[in-house]
């Protein structure tokens, strides 16, 4: 009874860790994976001694290949093939070129400066090939990029790992057995991976049929079948052929996710969940079990491999599988920075650790800590300052420009035309052919389809674009678009017109989505005024002194339903007001304010009639009521 508490307690300590860290690294905006490694190195024996993994004998290792069966599982499942087609040469490089620089590259290094031995050296080269979605992913969602750069990113993560995982098999088959013989290690490679292709393959098409016509089994159970599904096919590649079963869980993923099944957000998020918790507990576990004695004596020399496998041998992989990718050099210098290294390669290094220790090989600790001291190295520094590298290199998708507007009227037109007079790119998408003359009319791309169709969204470039706003007569059908397209695309700045409390449910990506305008625009009424000419476009400069007289007046015109923010300006960079936005000083606004006059009035003052509106700075709004002036 005493040891089966003690493994609760170990399990019940790694959840509450794991989930912890991942709580702490949401907040502060980094990579999870640092504080996983700190919170697991913390509560391991060189540390607190509050957990001990060895208590779980085998099942470590159990729960680390179901554990990471899910993890590639998902990765597959959330990779768009859509995307893949446009990096699709570098990508297959970066999973076949790419794992043999590494391994040639790290094994040279690690012998040469880590004096390890030949065989032990290429065994840590194929530990290292591998740099995984776990850490990839997360890294991506905080720090946003070109698209193309991370789809690159995010498919050598997870096409990359089942490789790489096969390949340091093969290699250790190669130290144990003393077989050195390239065919067959080679056609051990091929073996397996065509193994897991194939039973992945008819695995995941098995699994999308069950999904498409089971319509008796509920959608919670269906999210059960699926995982049920994915560790048999695990399982029955590896009764097969050992080590086939990581790449049969990648492609099962991969062709159930583009197989257009229904509820597929569910699954998603269901896979996700499960993910985060695998990721979480092995990453505590595996660290509470690392020795920080054996890191340092591993020496300079080992500091130095590290070194070497960022800064030489991962710029020449990239320079290699991307040389007529017609990537830029930002790109391609963002892709030789980033490469940490994450779950797979910790656990399995932990578990060649222990099977060359049983078959008295030297060498397996100091493999094991080698690897985490890569892991620790990349991690710290690419995953903590990948954000500034990619604003330094400007290849960051928040600063992306341009928008895609769904909706064509008269409010839509003027936004279009102001994004132009900056110089930016913009669309309009429409399913009402007489607006298309509209938007021709002032030059802007027009597209006559549905928003809903991703094919439509990519052709008008929202993959590079950097808003996206619905801002339709229905504000329900704005809040679908928007949500779509952040699913499909996660452009930097979704926004949607929709009522102060929308009907549509509450997903994940609801957070995604920022209110356009204001909760109160009525599209209809102000589309009536532009049509009649019943509005001024105007701007004003929020500065001291007076600024919260400038502000409390500017809110009593838009309460009082008479001006509509549409720009903001701030630090030279210019987005669409939304609804949330607090206004700071040296703010730049541009609004739309009514005017009530009828025509001819404006007329006999003298005013020109012109359907085409000019910035200008207005009385209305620049001179600020006295009585706001007065303190109570």
């Amino acid at each position: 009874m005493e040891a089966s508490f003690q493994i609760t307690l170990a399990i019940a300590i790694a959840v509450i860790a794991g989930i912890g860290a991942q709580v702490i690294a949401e907040y502060l905006k980094v990579p999870s994976i640092v504080f996983l490694l700190l919170f697991g190195i913390l509560l391991g024996s060189d540390g607190t001694g509050l957990l001990h993994p060895q208590l779980l004998g085998a099942g470590l290792e159990v729960i680390v290949a179901l554990a990471t069966a899910v993890i590639l599982f998902e990765g597959g499942l959330n990779l768009e093939m859509r995307d893949l087609g446009k990096v699709s040469g570098s990508l297959r490089n970066l999973v076949t070129i790419g794992p043999l620089i590494t391994l040639i590259g790290g094994g040279m290094a690690a012998h040469w400066l880590g004096e390890f031995p030949w065989a032990i050296a290429f065994l840590y080269a194929a530990l290292v090939v591998v740099t995984g979605p776990t850490v990839v992913s997360p890294l991506l969602r905080h720090v946003k990029v070109d698209r193309q750069v991370a789809t690159l990113l995010e498919g050598e993560g997870v096409l990359i790992d089942p490789v790489g995982a096969i390949l340091a098999v093969v290699v250790l088959d190669t130290i144990l057995n003393g077989e050195a013989d390239p065919v067959l290690a080679l056609s051990g490679l091929v073996l397996r991976l065509g193994i897991g292709g194939g039973i992945g393959a008819a695995g995941g098409w098995l699994l999308s049929l069950i999904f498409k016509h089971a319509h008796f089994i509920s959608d919670e159970l269906k999210n059960l079948v699926v995982l049920a599904g994915l560790w048999g096919l695990f399982a029955l590649a590896q009764l097969i052929r050992s080590e086939s079963g990581l790449m049969a869980t990648v492609v099962a993923g991969v062709v159930l996710g583009s197989s257009s099944i229904p509820e597929e957000r569910l699954l998603r998020r269901f896979k996700g969940q499960l993910t985060i918790l695998g990721v979480s507990v092995l990453f505590i576990l595996l660290a509470a079990d690392l020795s920080i004695a054996s890191i340092f004596a591993l020496g300079w020399g080992s500091l130095f491999t590290v070194l070497v496998l960022m800064f030489v041998v991962r710029p020449i992989n990239i320079a290699a599988c991307t040389w007529n990718s017609g990537l830029n050099l930002q790109q391609k210098l963002f892709l030789c920075w980033v490469a940490p290294r994450g779950i797979v390669s910790a656990s399995v290094a932990s578990l060649f650790s222990i099977l060359l220790t049983e078959r008295g090989i030297n060498g397996g600790d100091s493999i094991k800590a080698l690897v985490f001291l890569t892991i620790i190295i990349t991690v710290f520094c690419q995953g903590l300052s990948a954000g500034l590298v990619a604003k330094w290199l400007k290849i960051a998708s928040t600063e992306a420009t341009g928008a895609i507007i769904v909706g064509c009227n008269p409010l839509s037109l003027l936004i279009a035309r102001l994004f132009k007079e900056r110089g930016e790119s913009v669309a309009i998408i429409d399913t009402d052919p007489l607006t298309r003359q509209q938007a021709e009319a002032e030059n802007i791309s027009f597209f006559l389809s549905s928003a809903l169709d991703p094919e439509v969204l990519e052709e008008a470039g929202l993959s590079s674009i950097g808003t996206f706003i619905a801002m339709t007569g229905n504000g329900e059908v704005n809040f679908v678009l928007a949500q779509r397209a952040a699913e499909e695309f996660n452009p930097p700045r979704v926004l949607a017109v929709f009522p102060r409390t929308p009907l549509a449910n509450n997903g994940n990506n609801t957070t995604k989505i920022s209110q356009a305008f204001l909760p109160e625009l009525a599209i209809k009424t102000w589309n009536d005024y532009l049509t009649n000419g019943r509005v001024k476009l105007g701007t004003t400069t929020l500065n001291e002194p007076g600024l919260e007289f400038q502000q409390a007046h500017l809110q009593a015109l838009i309460r009082a339903g008479e001006l509509m923010p549409l720009f903001v300006e701030r630090e030279g960079r210019s987005q669409i007001a939304v609804s949330s936005d607090q206004w700071l000083e040296g703010d730049r606004i541009i609004y739309l304010l009514h005017d009530p006059r009828p025509i001819l009035l404006k007329r006999l003052s003298g005013e020109r009639q012109s359907s085409r509106l000019t910035l200008e700075k207005l009385a209305e709004v620049e001179e600020v009521p006295i009585t706001l002036l007065t303190p109570p």
